[in-house]
């Protein structure tokens, strides 16, 4: 997820009663809510070497408990260090590492839910795990987070200019955070509709091999329908409140035959680590004048009505099969024929 849902869900964690238990709780929860991204650090080496190590180690199981640790025992140190006010709860360690190890678990529960997905289990497995139901940023997630911090906030205002008694944050915190949880219900029964939706219709005789669902931007019911089929895949789009689909509206990529050009791309870097990463890897050899452009491009990040996509890579070959340039692009600024 984008850092502002987890920075707002680590808000709302703090407001449900951290910071009533230990000084410095709040800080310490927003922190750890985005630490396991310390991994974006990678993108200064380029591209491909965040992809490889974007969401690792520290998007892992073992990561984030690690993580939770050495960030409570940083707070802990230095909050003994500054001088407080005696209205303030004390600094009590075992209610801060419990904040910490929750924020930083808020973390990949988040990732968990989006398509990207995440490996809790490295460094024992490299294997991929997404809910699928979430995209990367959710403007209904915002308004959830915001309505159920903000609403307290404007009430305390209100209470504090007539005079009444301050109105807490923790029981918006929870609605908030139980918001969250429902629309991850409505999300989920809506994903699975549309895959039981794509596995119930017909494809031009052709025996589907493996079909996935991903989120639109902010629609809980649209999805973007992929199916593999043994010569091609079909991306198309999936609204649950109709009723059928129509293949008239789906994108048809047919899959490149094998050749000397595509094998020596697969053999680079770029290539390995993408395919690592990749769920439905669509592949196209173009012919050039100085050789052969091939890109591989993942349809789970294909719209369906769009000749572009994000989450690509575009590897040169000159003549000889030799590698003139790769690269990685998340944007899509990679087109296709």
């Amino acid at each position: 997820m984008d850092n502002i849902t987890h920075t707002l869900t680590g808000l709302a964690i703090s407001q449900t009663g951290f910071n009533r238990k230990t000084r410095y709780a709040t800080l310490a929860i927003v922190v750890g809510s985005n630490l396991p991204d310390v991994d974006s650090v990678s993108g200064f080496w380029g591209s491909v070497t965040y992809l490889q190590h974007h969401r690792g180690i520290t998007h892992s199981i073992l990561g984030v408990i690690g993580l939770g640790i050495a960030l409570a025992a940083s707070v802990y140190f230095l909050g003994r260090k500054a001088r407080s006010k005696p209205s303030r709860p004390p600094l009590e360690g075992r209610w801060l590492l419990l904040a910490c190890c929750v924020a930083t678990g808020s973390h990949l529960l988040l990732d968990f839910t989006n398509s990207y997905g995440i490996r809790p289990f490295l460094p024992f497995s490299a294997r991929w795990y997404a809910w699928g139901i979430e995209p990367i940023i959710d403007p209904l997630l915002w308004m959830a987070l915001l309505a159920g911090l903000g609403l307290p906030a404007l009430f305390r205002l209100i209470t504090e200019e007539v005079g009444a008694r301050k109105t807490g944050f923790q029981a918006g915190a929870v609605i908030s955070l139980c918001a969250m949880v429902a629309l991850w219900g409505l999300r989920d029964f809506s994903h699975r509709r549309a895959l039981n939706m794509l596995d119930s219709i017909s494809y031009h005789d052709a025996i589907p091999q493996r079909l996935g669902a991903f989120p639109g931007f902010a629609n809980p019911f649209d999805w973007t329908g992929v199916v593999e089929a043994p010569q091609l895949f079909y991306v198309l789009p999936v609204n649950v409140i109709n009723q059928g689909l129509d293949l008239q509206n789906a994108r048809v990529y047919h899959k490149s035959e094998p050749s000397p050009a595509l094998e020596a791309a697969l053999g680079t870097r770029t290539a390995k680590v993408f395919m690592d990463f990749a769920r439905f890897p669509w592949s196209q050899a173009i012919p050039t004048q100085a050789g052969t452009t091939v890109i591989i491009r993942d349809l789970r990040f294909q719209r369906a009505n769009a000749r572009q996509g994000g989450f690509a890579i575009r590897i040169e070959l000159d003549q000889e099969l030799h590698v003139r340039s790769q690269e990685f692009d998340f944007s899509g600024r990679f087109r296709y024929d």
